[in-house]
């Protein structure tokens, strides 16, 4: 397990454009679909130490944020080095821990490629105009850490994007596994 940081992009930055497959429901899921509305962009997988301890946490974060946020998960790792991170494992993962949120499958990992995403979880809050107002960590927990899981980074983060404020300038880079690149 490489500990990578995530990347830190110019807050501003335009979202990039997405049109990716939700595993859960089978439809396609494109960044235009929450067009005027602020938007959670979290890279997660199933596997990685990191996003296996946030789990719940981001369930519940979903549901908390559902109604005043977009939020979409996206998983870009390679299928052929990390099977277990493959469709079928994802629409079980979002079936076991109640996403209310799609998870998304970035098969050729050109929209982790576009978002400068670097690790597992790499979260990404755009405000309403689709322009970057956090990239940062969840909170301070990590596995093995001991400190709780309250998501209290992001909250603050999001509870200031959707009163149209900007998040404070203090954020912490996510740390995670890297995205499995296709070699």
């Amino acid at each position: 397990m490489a500990l990578t940081p995530s990347t830190m992009v110019p807050l501003g930055t335009a979202a990039p454009d997405f049109d990716l497959l939700d595993t859960a429901s089978g439809k396609r899921v494109r960044r235009s679909d929450y067009a005027g509305r602020s938007l959670l962009v979290m890279f997660i997988c199933n596997h990685c130490p990191f996003v296996v301890h946030l789990k719940s946490a981001l369930a519940r974060f979903g549901e908390d944020y559902a109604d005043t946020l977009g939020i979409v998960a996206i998983n870009s790792n390679d299928v052929r080095s990390h099977p277990q991170d493959g469709p079928t494992h994802m629409a079980a993962d979002h079936a076991r821990f109640g996403y209310r949120f799609p998870y998304l499958f970035d098969e050729t990992q050109a929209v982790a490629k576009a978002y400068h995403a670097a690790c597992t979880p790499d979260f990404f809050l755009y405000d309403a105009a689709h322009r970057l107002a956090y990239r940062g960590r969840f909170d301070a927990s990590t596995p093995g850490n001991g400190k709780p899981i309250s998501g209290a980074d992001l909250r603050a983060a999001a509870d200031a994007v959707i009163a149209g404020k900007a998040p404070g300038d203090e954020q912490v880079a996510s740390m995670g596994c890297n995205i499995k690149w296709a070699r």
